[in-house]
């Protein structure tokens, strides 16, 4: 090791003998934090936690490889790796711990993520980007196992098209693609689809991904033998590695994650190979252990034999780096005992700087609600009872935010019917303290950037005098040429998407045009296609991710919900993700083609724009709206909107469909009929044939779920009204409770109603196939006349009698 490390770098046996003491300061850092960590969530101070015990060593090797531009997608063992790259120290490591919501306290995610889940800072405090490619980055974690894969995939092809694609403005991003995307993942995890699914992806792709397996033979409490085939990942994995013919692959290295020097050279070998060649590489580093268990909600001896525990105490990687530092005349047992006695010291100490940071704000605020509350008392007949809550907060050793509201807002129940004007500076102190705090826990679900996509300003379609109709597909299709000729940071990727230009011709002839590159066909694999989208829009491209049919997207909702929907709001505003992903659905006909599962979409992730335009000019006023913004979204395109006419704009790529914003079809007095998608024409279509009958409907387009009627022009129609239907083609409660509880509880517009407010909707049961399915499954023309003729009829049964 030591004429091999000397060779390469040409340094002194004294610098290498720094070098490695270093390293094993940082492994001994780690470990005291993990152990003192654990004591801390026993004694209450924190509420769980999970450490990385155990994988100190190899981590040590893997950061020194890692370069500036570089991403972490891991999971929640890589403290060292981050202490060792400079983006996490004592302090910050049990700050975390406490959740601490001060971002320059805790800057992984200010508290919001259980300690163990790290990110740096993407973003500028104006919510622009920093230069990535002068800073150590990793992609803020998430808990779900293998969940972190799809985006590392991602994060990884950007290096591909920054190093092969023309024209990009990459100064921020890439020095022509030369980073690696760096995964981490368990042994037991690697059992999810999720890491299967990314594995083929990457290696199909041939992308610079290099893909950690922290093995230490169990996942959980469960042993290796019931999680993997042949109890061994890389062994499973054989057919992936490359071979000297014309078959591209993976190179895999097995190493023990004991083994320092094994593991230096290991490391720089992958990283030559990933980095030059954009080779994706598998390192299943073996024979580690977890001293402390999985977390602190067990205990391991549980699940361990004697045996498996003393093995483990032997090959404890910490202890058999120091064994080999003393073989090796690196260091002797006395200088490595004065290491670590100093480092218990450092790691106590910050951990008391991290706990008396974390609950001063809260002590200080303390001595003002005090008096207030012995104001309150002195004025109050309940006194005595104000007193005690007072004394039992003053007496509280280690208040919470939460503490000193909730005995303010029980005080004040007991200052009913009384006027004071202590009463009243305790409800100012309540209403500026939670103003305060509250924001700590709930902002940045979306972009607080001047790039916010509620700030782009609306651009109507224009049109020329003799403007021909064509067919809805041409719109869009000619509206994404004129994207990609003015981004070319833009691209497209999904199912079909590249040679024959979408199963709907959106895209025909694009590809020709722009390249494989950026007009792309994947294999059929919806979750890392929206992994795909999600890395590389990370790493400062554009890309629009297609998942084909809407009902597919549940493939990809996990990813969605936990990674792409909570990306701004778990970093508090430090990283971004503007993915558009683009699909079809609405009318659709069959069970797995209903295309109208928006109900579980539109809770499940808060956080994406969800659009639903009602046609194709509609669609692409949304493309060039967000790719003017800095946030995700949904767009939704009707599929059975494609061949039907319209007509074509003169300023594509220019006109901006603006979000959150209703537009009245159809004005009426009668009542408000509100619905979206391809329901609305059949909306339409009733409201035709109602008028013939003496009802006037007013038709409104929501256009857009999340947000929803930003301006409140729906309770506007119902003041004028006084009636209200919501028809969708979702499930009974899906998107027509949601619009329901937008329009009646947001709105108030159950001011202003003469009639019960209802919903029209589709069966519970998805749609059956063939056209007889939908009419008998979904709401049709006569369903929505006879359900607002029963409405009218209720109202006015001398001017409507009943119809059946």
């Amino acid at each position: 090791m030591q004429s091999e490390t000397s060779s390469k770098s040409e340094i002194s046996f004294e610098d290498f003998k720094a070098q490695v003491l270093s390293d094993y300061k940082l492994a001994v850092t780690s470990r005291e934090c993990s152990l003192l960590g654990r004591r801390e969530v026993l004694t209450g101070k924190a509420k769980f936690g999970i450490f990385g015990d155990g994988k100190e060593v190899p981590q040590l090797a893997w950061a020194k490889v890692f370069e500036n531009g570089d991403f972490r997608s891991g999971y929640y063992r890589d403290q060292t790796f981050m202490m060792a790259i400079g983006a996490l120290n004592i302090q910050q490591f049990f700050a975390g711990l406490y959740a601490t919501t001060d971002i320059d306290q805790e800057p992984s995610s200010a508290g919001r993520q259980m300690g163990g889940h790290f990110a740096t800072h993407s973003l500028k405090d104006d919510g622009t980007w920093k230069n990535l490619t002068e800073q150590k980055n990793s992609s803020a974690d998430i808990s779900p196992t293998a969940g972190q894969m799809p985006r590392l995939l991602g994060l990884a092809q950007a290096s591909k098209i920054y190093r092969n694609v023309e024209g990009i403005d990459s100064e921020n991003f890439s020095k022509n693609g030369n980073e690696i995307a760096w995964g981490t993942i368990g042994n037991a995890s690697t059992s999810e689809g999720l890491f299967w699914e990314t594995i083929n992806a990457a290696g199909v792709l041939q992308v610079p991904m290099v893909m950690n397996v922290w093995d230490d033979e169990y996942g959980i409490s469960v042993h290796a033998k019931h999680q993997t085939t042949k109890q061994n990942i890389s062994e499973v994995l054989k057919g992936f590695q490359r071979d000297k013919g014309e078959n591209n692959g993976y190179e895999i290295f097995v190493v023990n994650g004991w083994d320092y020097p094994a593991l230096i050279e290991t490391y720089e070998k992958a990283n030559k190979i990933a980095r030059e060649e954009h080779i994706p590489v598998l390192i299943h580093v073996q024979q580690l252990t977890q001293p402390q268990g999985h977390s602190t909600s067990g205990s391991h001896e549980r699940y361990k034999s004697e045996e498996r525990l003393q093995w483990e105490r032997e090959h404890d990687c910490n202890i058999k780096m120091r064994e080999w530092m003393i073989e090796t005349n690196i260091a002797t047992d006395e200088e490595l005992q004065d290491i670590e006695k100093d480092i218990k010291k450092q790691v106590r100490d910050g951990k008391k700087a991290a706990w008396e940071a974390h609950t001063a704000p809260v002590k200080n605020k303390l001595q003002d609600v005090i008096p207030v509350l012995q104001r309150v008392a002195e004025s109050s007949q309940n006194k005595n009872f104000i007193l005690q809550l007072k004394n039992e907060l003053q007496g509280n050793k280690e208040p919470l935010k939460r503490d000193i509201l909730v005995a303010s807002r029980k005080a004040l129940r007991f200052l009913r019917g009384e006027e004071s004007p202590a009463r009243q500076e305790l409800l100012n102190f309540i209403e500026k303290y939670t103003e305060e705090v509250r924001p700590q826990y709930s902002s940045h679900l979306y972009s607080s950037s001047e790039f916010n996509a509620l700030k782009i300003e609306a651009i109507a379609p224009s049109y020329d005098d003799n403007t021909e109709e064509v067919d809805g597909r041409l719109v869009l299709r000619e509206n994404f040429d004129k994207i990609f000729g003015k981004y070319p940071e833009t691209l497209i990727f999904g199912e079909d998407t590249g040679e024959i230009g979408d199963v709907n011709q959106g895209l025909e002839g694009l590809q020709e045009k722009y390249g494989e590159l950026r007009i792309a066909d994947t294999g059929i694999r919806e979750a890392t296609i929206l992994g795909q989208g999600i890395g590389m829009a990370m790493r400062g491209l554009r890309p629009i991710a297609e998942i084909q049919y809407l009902d597919y997207l549940l493939y990809a909702l996990q990813i969605m919900s936990d990674d792409l929907a909570t990306l701004q709001y778990r970093t508090r505003g430090k990283q971004k993700a503007p993915l558009i992903i683009r699909t079809r659905g609405h009318r659709l006909e069959g069970i797995w083609h209903s295309g109208s599962p928006m109900g579980g979409i539109l809770h499940l992730i808060r956080g994406i724009h969800v659009l639903v335009p009602r046609n194709m000019t509609k669609a692409a006023g949304f493309y060039n709206t967000l790719l003017e913004s800095d946030e995700p979204a949904l767009i939704v395109e009707s599929l059975n909107g494609y061949r039907l006419k319209e007509k074509m704009p003169n300023n594509l790529g220019e006109f901006k469909t603006p979000l959150g914003v209703v537009e009245t079809m159809n004005e009426g007095d009668d009542i408000t009929l509100v619905s979206y998608g391809s329901t609305l024409r059949l909306v339409e279509q009733a409201a035709r044939e109602l008028q013939e009958v003496g009802i006037s409907a007013e038709v409104i387009d929501v256009q857009s779920l999340l947000p929803f009627d930003l301006n409140k022009d729906i309770v506007k129609s119902v003041e004028k009204t006084s009636r209200l239907l919501v028809i969708d083609e979702d499930v009974p409660g899906g998107a027509s409770a949601y619009i329901m509880q937008k329009i009646m509880e947001e709105q108030d517009a159950w001011r202003y109603l003469d009639s019960k407010p209802q919903t029209l909707t589709a069966k519970d049961h998805r749609p059956a196939y063939g056209t007889d399915g939908d009419y008998f499954s979904k709401p049709s023309v006569e369903d929505i006349f006879e359900k607002v003729y029963d409405i009218m009829h209720e109202s006015n049964p001398a001017q409507f009698p009943q119809l059946k």
